[in-house]
């Protein structure tokens, strides 16, 4: 497979994790900010390599080989994330872009050892699960942050915009994963939150909390 095609199919599998049974082309050219019939072109392409299902005002679905292919994709992706992170001390904000080129090495024995390497990650180092060489990956209890009441408290697990300005900004209010956060407040008029994490107090907006997923604690 060529890079853009793994990217494509990498797209419609994080497109689909949002509940939607088929994507919509228009969809997919947002994602993959290109024009529609670029999209067209790419999906026939795909769908002669019995890697999609395609049906005309239905949008695509991934077949079952499509599926796996794209779970091999983001196995790489996110353990050369871990790579960067753990070993050559990239922050977690610099490492995306750089693991978008180092996820379309073919070997699967550079993988494997880079795995074990790692000691066998379950997640990376933004909370998404890693897929291990059957596909196969971890799920655990998270919600969003935005959706936990006044009183409620857990365990920040992962976020929900990985992006380089979010990231960064979590840093700069030493907002990090393993922390434990504490809803102290909510203001009804603008839905921010008060929130102790870690022995710090702070007032963070709606937008930041609907990114923020916590493991909650058993009640």
């Amino acid at each position: 497979m060529t890079n853009s095609e793994e990217n494509y199919i990498k797209g419609i599998y994080h497109l689909s994790q949002g509940g939607q049974h088929s994507i919509a082309t228009s969809a997919l050219a947002e994602k993959m900010d290109t024009k529609p019939s670029s999209v067209t072109d790419m999906i026939k392409r795909l769908s002669e390599k019995e890697l999609l299902h395609y049906k005309k005002y239905q949008g695509v679905r991934l077949t079952e080989k499509g599926t796996a292919q794209a779970l091999r994709v983001i196995r790489k992706h996110r353990l050369w994330e871990v790579f960067l992170v753990d070993k050559l001390g990239f922050a977690w904000d610099e490492v995306h872009d750089i693991a978008e080129q180092l996820e379309h090495i073919e070997s699967e024995m550079l993988v494997d050892r880079l795995d074990a390497l790692l000691n066998f990650p379950d997640f990376d180092p933004h909370g998404d699960p890693i897929p291990d060489k059957n596909g196969r990956f971890k799920t655990r209890e998270k919600k969003l942050l935005s959706a936990m009441l006044p009183g409620s408290s857990g365990i920040c697990v992962g976020v929900k915009d990985s992006s380089s300005q979010f990231l960064k900004f979590l840093d700069k209010h030493q907002i990090e994963l393993g922390k434990p956060i504490e809803i102290l407040e909510l203001e009804s008029f603008d839905r921010s939150m008060h929130i102790k994490i870690g022995d710090r107090k702070l007032q963070i907006s709606h937008q930041i909390a609907a990114n923020l997923y916590v493991k909650p604690k058993p009640e």
